[in-house]
């Protein structure tokens, strides 16, 4: 069976009838080998899956959707292509579990940028295929989640967030508002920033993993 985004798959180590799942999601412009460097230091457990956006840019890079800028470089997302995204993903791991022995109760998205963005839109839409969302140096876009996302049994999901307090590309005062915003939903967030700009610091890619394993 071909499943509908192209990914590359790190096995576990560890092999259960059924193992956990982490799915890797890019950001804007890269590809699915970026995160899947980080998969030899992740646990041992998990499937890792790397997924490529579907939007293809010049050169190898691939986007979740469009970013345009107007006529004063404003920029603006295509949130159209960005809810289409939201969807795709979701029925990607509706076929990864089809496919590999996944376990459905135990899978963690971690975005990058834009792969964040979607990460935490497709947890609060789709809350019943994701257990925890690990989004590094992106933002909440509450216009892009499922519109009664809130009818939804949401409490169990799970979220680190982390962020460059110098990010030239998302500013830190929107990473910010995500913690607070999921607090009002009941929800906590672990919240790290570091010292860097738009990327992942050796600091906290150690957090993310103590995080993981706990």
């Amino acid at each position: 069976m071909d499943l509908s985004l192209y990914h590359l798959v790190r096995e576990p180590k560890v092999k259960k009838e059924k193992n956990p799942m982490l799915l890797l999601l890019h950001g804007y412009g890269s590809n699915e080998e970026d995160l899947f460097s980080f998969a030899a230091q992740l646990p041992d457990e998990y499937f890792i899956i790397s997924a490529r956006a579907p939007y293809n840019l010049p050169g190898y890079g691939h986007a979740w959707y469009a970013i345009n800028f107007d006529a004063d470089m404003n920029k603006f997302s295509d949130e159209v292509q960005a809810s289409q995204s939201r969807d795709v993903i979701a029925k990607f791991i509706d076929e990864a579990v089809a496919h590999y022995p996944i376990d459905k109760d135990s899978i963690t998205l971690i975005g990058f940028s834009q792969g964040a963005i979607l990460s935490y839109a497709v947890a609060l839409s789709y809350p019943e295929k994701i257990q925890r969302v690990a989004a590094l140096s992106g933002y909440l876009n509450g216009d892009i989640i499922a519109e009664n996302f809130n009818h939804k049994d949401i409490s169990k999901l799970q979220f680190f967030v982390s962020h460059g307090i110098v990010d030239q590309v998302i500013p830190v005062e929107w990473a910010r508002k995500a913690p607070e915003f999921l607090n009002t939903l009941g929800l906590q967030a672990e919240y790290h920033e570091y010292p860097v700009g738009h990327g992942v610091a050796p600091q906290n890619f150690y957090d993310l993993l103590s995080w993981l394993n706990r």
